[in-house]
């Protein structure tokens, strides 16, 4: 049985915590940023490149928030400040614990997130801050590149079919 399309509410919350946020806060940061030749790092998602069942609208807000760090980045090349994104896989988050303890058969339902990458687990939310600081601190060469960091969820053939 297929899931119900999204209600437009859903979306708009979507758009407010996923585009909406990025935009204000760039749009507050950005005289200081200018002055300092600081950076932006946009978190968007691994999905909003490849897409994921049921997710359109998550994924429509996401690609949005690379789509537009790409844009800014072009912007902002010329007062020197660098913007990228950090896009992440399936990282163990509350969430994530929320979802497995929901599951009709938890074990089964976190050995399905950690499979779903090469590494065979999920990733950690120290390594994703890691990435951000490595960004921010070390890699003054980069801007306008949506960084993934998925253990390789989106490399290989991977199940596609629903049947």
């Amino acid at each position: 049985m297929a899931r119900p399309k999204a209600p437009v509410e859903e979306f708009d919350e979507h758009i407010r915590c996923n585009v909406r946020t990025a935009f204000l806060m760039t749009k507050h940061a950005l005289p200081h940023l200018r002055k300092t030749k600081g950076n932006i790092i946009n978190l968007s998602s691994l999905v909003g490149a490849m897409a994921q069942l049921y997710g359109s609208t998550y994924v429509a807000t996401k690609g949005a928030v690379t789509a537009f760090t790409k844009a800014l980045a072009i912007d902002e090349a010329a007062h020197g400040v660098r913007v990228n994104s950090v896009s992440p896989g399936n990282i163990y988050t509350p969430l994530w614990q929320e979802a497995i303890a929901a599951a009709e058969d938890p074990q089964k339902c976190r050995a399905d997130g950690d499979a779903a990458q090469l590494m065979g687990r999920m990733g950690t939310t120290e390594e994703v801050g890691k990435l951000c600081l490595f960004i921010a601190a070390e890699a003054t060469f980069t801007t306008g590149v949506d960084h993934i960091i998925s253990g390789g969820a989106e490399l290989g053939y991977g199940r596609k079919s629903r049947t």
